[in-house]
């Protein structure tokens, strides 16, 4: 069941700019998703049109195989069933207190303040922020505010999260952290839509990906149909990542038996190197 998708979506800025033209995309249930593209390549508009934040000039947004409707009650129902993480957690972080701002949504769809109280505490102690609660927001790392962003979302209990950059100006701890957040996430049935122009982690954790250039989708496809496209990857002013980057100069500097598909991962590159030594 792909329960996001769209079909063949176009956007325009209000100034006639396109942003988005005739993309297809589609999340099925249980996936980690991978969006891939240079900045400018419109991953983050297509993100805000997948509850309702923009509406497509043309074609349309599918949640749980039924079109959104843009009437103020559909869009606060699917904003409980799809959330975003933006990539800046300054642009949704507001509130006073960590506490108050993972409350924010609960409270917005009029849910008993007890409940509110037990999904904050539910949601603080998944993403490990139990203890900060009474922490004003702009006080935190930015792998805090991250995580106090995912735990806002959480809040929401919803189906699909969709997070723009997740590990974008965070050092390598506190990027390993949220990946094994998202990672449990999923485990536990929840779909994870990302955007990235970080190669090395796509991978490691997603099924499928997209790569997305000048607000078309130019590859779909497993990491190693995607990542075995090297033309497709370079064109898209992107790279492969550095594990496959070593076989591919192995292979034609060194000639090295490592044929396409190049290995993605450590794990991968090691069983193969073994296999020739």
């Amino acid at each position: 069941m792909n329960v996001l998708e769209t079909k063949e979506v176009s956007y325009k800025y209000p100034d006639g700019t396109p942003a988005l033209k005739d993309v297809n995309f589609h999340a099925s249930k249980g996936e980690i998703v991978a969006l891939l593209g240079p900045n400018g390549a419109g991953k983050s508009t297509l993100f805000l049109h997948f509850n309702g934040i923009l509406r497509p000039s043309s074609g349309k947004i599918m949640v749980e195989e039924v079109p959104l409707n843009y009437n103020k009650k559909a869009i606060m129902n699917v904003r409980q069933k799809v959330g975003i993480v933006f990539q800046n957690p300054d642009d949704q972080l507001f509130a006073p207190t960590v506490a108050e701002d993972v409350a924010f949504g609960p409270l917005n769809i009029g849910l008993e303040q007890d409940e509110v109280e037990k999904r904050v505490t539910e949601s603080l102690e998944r993403v490990g922020m139990a203890g900060f609660e009474r922490k004003p927001p702009h006080h935190l790392s930015g792998g805090q505010k991250k995580r106090v962003a995912i735990a806002g979302i959480l809040a929401m209990r919803p189906g699909i999260m969709v997070l723009d950059e997740p590990t974008s100006g965070l050092d390598p701890k506190g990027a390993s952290q949220i990946l094994h957040i998202l990672h449990q996430l999923n485990q536990e049935g929840m779909t994870i839509v990302i955007s990235t122009h970080d190669v090395d982690l796509v991978p490691l954790y997603a099924s499928q990906v997209y790569i997305i250039s000048d607000g078309h989708i130019i590859k779909e496809g497993t990491p190693q149909d995607v990542f075995g496209d090297v033309e497709t990857i370079r064109k898209a002013n992107l790279r492969l990542p550095r594990i496959a980057h070593l076989m591919e100069i192995l292979q034609k500097k060194d000639e090295l038996p490592f044929d396409k598909p190049y290995p993605l991962t450590i794990g991968e590159a090691r069983r193969k190197l073994l296999k020739h030594l």
